[in-house]
């Protein structure tokens, strides 16, 4: 499908406006800034996108304020239908957001179409979930009376996502808050404001077709004012972040400075440990697509390898023949062939080269991959580097790239030790046939990841399961499980039904 038509075909064109201020109206500003939507496989302009002004944001606010009072009233199980025809709608728009995120991002088609059937999997969640928001009841110390605890929806939730997961990440927050009965407002990254765009024209108009109210808002800011706006924004209750561990760290202190709350999605340095039972039929698919997949732009990438020294050669060598058969299908994403696209610009190549050489002087050797493809767009191969220590500044760092550092351990305890030490702890794995040592990397003494996996690698979480890590990953818990909470504010009730007043504690007051 030629760009115009694929545009076309999710209601956008060469120029559109980057905001929807409700009632189904979306902004005429044009003076604000135009932000350009750039394909990373060639760097040429796919649209354009007009910035959302000051004035825009407070008609934004204003609405999306009076939305949530209305929305907050509504039953639970019914702000989940409405969640669900968001779902059905993404179904029919499949094939060409996911076209869309492959063209704008520059993950393969089949990362693309994943991404838009994630959002489709959260809302059938969330749907579920919208009759499942419990609470809990408690017995009373006094006598007649009766204590439990409710949640009730927090009011607007900000949205901040990054360029590698464009529209999922919103949908994760999105589709849990609004039957929680938030109302949500999004600030896409500018380098994918297109998909944004797309995914709210789609959600709004199955909303405004079933008679719902506007639920979701979006906001495209030129610069940073109107971002940092939002973050210090004390009418949004929750600001959740998806991005840098350097902005998340910033986002969070300016929200806890008004006493607000962030959800914080930041950076991973996620390991895999191979020891001497594992299978590596299992072990060396999981390694490439982790490291590889999404060119090494996902939070969750593969980004160290611990292997037992036993296996440490052979691991290397057949590593290396796998990236040389990646190597051959490098290229645009939209090509059903293509296995790794491109990073996403060339900001993102020289910090890749930067790590590369920071690594080499460090006493690191390069045993594949580390180039720049001499063509249009943003392409590297994949890199592997052995001989560096994990307590190498390449190594401690996260690149957002293709780059994998194997080292060998000889003991468990030392591979899990390496693996723990560094700043981050999203992700991580082992592949092990001993259910010793698997229990042991599962155990309190063992991965202090957020996410911790047997025989499958760091890369690609359900959505079932709470989604987020610790240390300077944030601490942030976004998608299944109980994230839901995070969206709302308990409340615990006592109820009285005697005609006494019992204190607590025992404590007499008589007057």
């Amino acid at each position: 499908m030629a760009h115009a038509d694929l545009l076309k075909s999710l209601g956008l064109g060469e120029f559109n406006s980057g905001t929807y201020l409700g009632n189904g109206e979306w902004s005429k500003t044009t003076d604000a800034g135009l932000i350009e939507a750039n394909n990373p496989s060639s760097n040429e302009v796919i649209a354009k996108v007009h910035a959302s002004s000051e004035a825009d944001y407070e008609r934004m606010m204003e609405r999306a304020l009076a939305a949530q009072v209305a929305w907050r009233n509504l039953p639970a199980p019914r702000r989940g239908e409405a969640v669900r025809l968001c779902g059905d709608a993404l179904r029919r728009h499949k094939d060409a957001l996911g076209t869309l995120v492959s063209l704008e991002m520059g993950k393969i088609k089949p990362e693309g179409d994943g991404e838009v059937q994630e959002m489709i999997d959260i809302a059938d969640f969330a749907v579920g979930q919208s009759r499942m928001l419990y609470g809990l009841t408690m017995h009373s110390e006094r006598p007649g009376h009766r204590m439990y605890e409710q949640w009730h929806p927090i009011g607007l939730v900000g949205i901040i996502s990054a360029f590698n997961f464009p529209v999922a990440v919103w949908a994760w927050n999105a589709f849990i808050a609004a039957v929680c009965g938030d109302v949500s407002i999004w600030k896409p990254s500018p380098k994918t404001p297109l998909t944004a765009i797309a995914s709210m024209k789609i959600c709004n108009e199955a909303l405004r077709e079933a008679g719902f109210p506007d639920i979701f808002f979006l906001f495209n800011d030129a610069g940073t004012e109107l971002a940092a706006r939002f973050v210090d924004d004390t009418r949004i209750p929750l600001i959740s972040f998806t991005g840098s561990t350097r902005v998340g760290r910033q986002v969070g202190v300016q929200v806890a400075k008004r006493m607000g709350r962030s959800l914080l999605e930041l950076g991973g340095n996620n390991a895999i440990i191979v020891d001497q039972t594992a299978d590596l039929k299992l072990a060396i698919p999981a390694i490439v697509f982790g490291a590889v997949g999404t060119a090494g732009q996902r939070c969750t990438t593969t980004r160290r390898l611990f292997v037992h020294s036993s296996m440490h050669d052979e691991l290397v060598e057949k590593l290396v023949a796998a990236y040389q058969q990646v190597e051959k299908r490098i290229g645009d994403p939209t090509d059903p062939a293509t296995l790794m696209g491109p990073l996403t610009d060339q900001a993102s190549v020289q910090r890749y080269l930067a790590a590369i050489e920071s690594a080499k002087k460090a006493g690191g050797t390069l045993r594949t991959g580390g180039k720049v493809l001499d063509r249009p767009g943003n392409f590297v191969t994949p890199a592997i580097i052995t001989g560096v220590g994990n307590d190498c500044e390449a190594v401690q760092t996260e690149t957002f790239a293709p780059i994998l550092y194997v080292m060998p351990f000889e003991e468990l305890d030392e591979a899990i030790a390496m693996q723990n030490a560094v700043p981050q702890g999203l992700s991580s794995a082992i592949f092990t046939l001993n259910v010793r040592h698997a229990e042991q990397f599962l155990s309190a003494s063992g991965s202090d990841c957020g996410i911790a996996n047997v025989n499958i690698g760091t890369s690609g979480a359900e959505i079932g399961g709470a989604f987020g890590g610790e240390k300077e990953t944030g601490g942030g818990r976004e998608s299944g499980s109980d994230a839901w909470k995070a969206y709302m504010r308990r409340q615990t009730n006592t109820i009285n039904y005697t005609d006494a007043l019992p204190l607590a504690q025992g404590i007499k007051f008589d007057f």
